[in-house]
């Protein structure tokens, strides 16, 4: 075995020694992103290309949108195709924003002033998308498909609005095509293409957030018909006062990675890490749900994305833990390009069917129920 496999080996048995065990053989897929924009369309694309920004470097600009109607009919295809020991289709959680910026009334302030706009309101704008609002009601109902609480919009409100105050080119550039983040090639990162929604840098930003995630968790018992059980922060970026809030309206469980990012008061750009596991608990009582698998056929350059994943499955599973896998919208979008969509529905479809075969006791849950479960309501 070479060394890079056995670095490999043990940082997935670190993983998953400490937290909540389960005999049970739970899986739980959970894909971050849906509702916001990115990548406006094809035009746009090219654009930036012939400004010489290198979108096509940055796969998320070259392949991530809004989802369109296919996109979602053929994610459910795949989901629909196997079922569990209880016979449950897969369910892909589907951690989405409820909005958007409204770019127009931006504009007409002279950029003084923010306004959103619920991500319905921007389906209306997209010429491929006039169903997707109803195939997420589908979705829902045949238990394809489970929106939890991404944030209100993908985007540090704050920091943004400052750009385009200063008159920031990147920013201007993006705004024009109805886009907030843009691959520069200029220390692009989530702090720098204003992704990071919930990372404050002073004590104002810090109340205004709170108005924000509320305003958010609002929105989406408006729009999806239920209330949001667990959050997973953009960029994986938050503190204890959202946990708070977060609590205050409801939300019992905290998806994430091992390490949250904490921005620093008063220090530019400077982050602190805290360690997270499955089954640990807040000042809150709230419960973080840590991913332990990843499936992102878009990111890994060519490899099959499906033995890692499976591999990764069975070390959670030997240390009877929930499997929860790490998947983000950028893999199943097709608007921009089908080819990544139909690509990576492939892959799904083995891994999916992989699993069922390999562990025919499994149980495809999401990650409200995994919340409830490891929180001892269920």
């Amino acid at each position: 075995m070479s060394l890079k496999a056995v670095k490999s080996s043990v940082t997935r048995n670190l993983i998953n020694i400490p937290g909540w065990r389960t005999k049970k053989k739970i899986v739980v897929i959970e894909s971050d992103d849906w509702g916001s924009v990115r990548m406006a369309s094809k035009d746009a694309y090219n654009y930036f290309l012939t400004k010489g920004l290198p979108v096509d470097k940055c796969p998320y600009n070259s392949y991530d949108a809004l989802e369109c109607n296919d996109d979602l009919e053929c994610l459910f295809e795949v989901l629909g195709s196997v079922k569990d020991v209880n016979g449950n289709p897969a369910v892909l959680t589907a951690n989405a924003v409820m909005a958007n910026p409204d770019f127009e009334k931006i504009r007409e302030s002279g950029y003084q002033k923010y306004y959103y706009e619920p991500f319905t309101k921007t389906l209306e704008r997209y010429p491929a998308h006039d169903r997707v609002y109803g195939l997420y009601q589908k979705g829902i109902t045949e238990k394809l498909f489970n929106p939890q609480f991404h944030g209100r919009e993908h985007l540090n409100v704050a920091r943004w609005m400052r750009a385009l105050q200063g008159g920031d080119t990147y920013a201007h550039m993006a705004f024009q095509w109805n886009m907030f983040s843009l691959h520069t090639g200029i220390n692009s990162s989530c702090r720098s293409e204003y992704l990071d929604a919930f990372a404050v840098e002073s004590l104002e930003e810090q109340l205004q957030l709170r108005a924000i995630v509320v305003s958010g968790l609002e929105l989406f018992y408006q729009l999806m018909g239920y209330q949001s059980l667990t959050c997973i922060a953009p960029c994986y970026t938050w503190n204890s006062d959202v946990e708070e809030v977060l609590s205050d309206h409801g939300v019992i469980a905290l998806q994430g990675m091992i390490i949250q990012w904490v921005l620093v008061y008063g220090a530019e750009g400077l982050h602190q890490k805290k360690y997270h596991y499955t089954g640990q608990r807040n000042q809150q009582a709230q419960c973080y749900l840590v991913r332990n698998c990843f499936f992102e056929p878009t990111l890994t350059n060519g490899t099959d994305p499906v033995p890692d994943c499976l591999a990764r499955i069975q070390t959670a599973f030997a240390w009877h833990r929930p499997a929860i896998i790490s998947t983000h919208r950028l893999n199943y979008i097709g608007f921009l390009n089908s080819s990544n969509r139909d690509r990576s529905l492939n892959h799904l479809n083995k891994l999916l069917h992989a699993i069922t075969k390999r562990w025919p006791d499994v149980e495809f849950l999401s990650s409200d129920q995994l919340g409830d479960l490891a929180s001892g309501v269920a």
